[in-house]
């Protein structure tokens, strides 16, 4: 399948039945502005691009954005419901209340706010359910994406955390594990937030 835009996308995991299956596991457990996001959205739409098995992901991450309990119980509690439902996947669950203290990074509004404060562009992704529809947001747009461009995000071009940008490169093999990625010649061009 040839992906070429947003709409692409977004009718790419319409179809996709396992994340059907995952996104109405996270809905059931009825949480306040969740996505999953990231690594595993990351991966399909890449794998599809280059016309790949399914790669493996360390973990499907779910978000999630609670003032209310910001414990970390809470977030194992979470993962040990999707577990029970669907045990056969790495479930990591993060409630974005809190998550800004990871980064040192003043405290996120929503999940939107939270992706896009991740470290890179195409990582700065999710997918949620609304009124049973797929809903895809991108941060800063889907070109890097289906580009396969890999450029840090606003948040983490600063010094300081531009290492721990470089760092996740170096750890995450993103350029040998697809073919099609690589780095942007001038990694923060044209970064505006959507």
């Amino acid at each position: 399948m040839q992906m070429k835009t947003e709409t692409d996308i977004v009718q790419m995991f319409e179809r996709d039945r396992e994340t059907r299956i995952l996104l109405e596991a996270v809905a059931r457990l009825d949480l306040p502005d969740w996505w999953i996001c990231a690594g595993y959205v990351r991966a399909k739409v890449w794998d599809v691009l280059e016309q790949k098995e399914a790669t493996a992901v360390a973990d499907i991450d779910v978000i999630y954005f609670d003032t209310s309990d910001t414990t970390e119980a809470t977030d194992q509690m979470l993962e040990a419901r999707l577990n029970e439902q669907l045990p056969d996947y790495p479930w990591s669950v993060k409630n974005q209340a809190r998550m800004h203290t990871k980064n040192d990074l003043p405290p996120y509004r929503s999940s939107r706010d939270a992706m896009a404060q991740f470290p890179e562009t195409v990582t700065a992704i999710g997918l949620t359910l609304h009124a049973d529809r797929v809903v895809f947001f991108s941060a800063y747009g889907v070109s890097d994406l289906l580009q396969q461009r890999l450029r840090p995000t606003p948040s983490f071009q600063a010094p300081a955390r531009h290492l721990i940008y470089r760092k996740r490169l170096a750890e995450k093999q993103w350029v040998k594990n697809w073919q099609g990625v690589h780095e942007a010649e001038n990694e923060t061009t044209g970064l505006k937030k959507i």
